[in-house]
C-alpha cells in the first residue's frame, strides 16, 4: 500500500479533459469519460482498469497486471499498489484506458474529445505523478 496513492492518482486523472469522478459502488473512487469507465481505485491498495480483452490478456501474460480480482475472465485488470513504480504504472494504464475511451466516445458521438494539454507521452504522464 502506498499512503496517499488515491489522492495522487486522482489529481492527475481528474485533470484530463472530459473526465469526471465519483464514488465507486464497491467503495473507492471511479473515473469516467462520459458513460464509459476508465478505472477505479480501492483506497491506496489496488486499482482496477478496463481494457479490450485481447489487451488485458497480453498485460496479464506479461505479468504487468493481474486478472481482475473479482471477475478474472472480464477485460478488467487489477494492479496492486505496493511501490512508487506501481503508482506510476497505474497512471500510465489509466491514461491508455482514457485514450481508448476517448476514441470510442468520438466514434459514437461524432465529436472529438480534446486531447490533454499535458501527459502526451508516457514520460510526461510519469512526471505528473512524481
Amino acid at each position: 500500500m502506498i499512503k496517499g496513492a488515491q489522492d495522487k492518482i486522482h489529481v492527475v486523472v481528474s485533470g484530463w479533459p472530459g473526465v469526471t469522478s465519483g464514488a465507486h459502488r464497491f467503495g473507492g473512487t471511479e473515473w469516467r469519460l462520459g458513460k464509459r469507465g476508465i478505472g477505479h481505485i480501492h483506497g491506496d491498495e489496488l486499482i482496477d482498469i478496463p481494457f479490450p480483452k485481447r489487451l488485458r490478456d497480453e498485460l496479464v501474460a506479461a505479468h504487468q497486471v493481474e486478472a481482475h480480482h473479482v471477475r478474472p475472465e472480464s477485460g478488467w485488470v487489477t494492479l496492486r499498489l505496493e511501490t512508487d513504480d506501481d503508482l506510476k504504472w497505474a497512471v500510465v494504464l489509466l491514461r491508455y484506458s482514457y485514450e481508448i475511451a476517448r476514441q470510442r466516445v468520438a466514434r459514437r458521438t461524432g465529436r472529438p474529445v480534446p486531447r490533454p494539454k499535458t501527459a502526451s507521452t508516457a514520460a510526461q504522464t510519469l512526471a505528473e505523478v512524481a
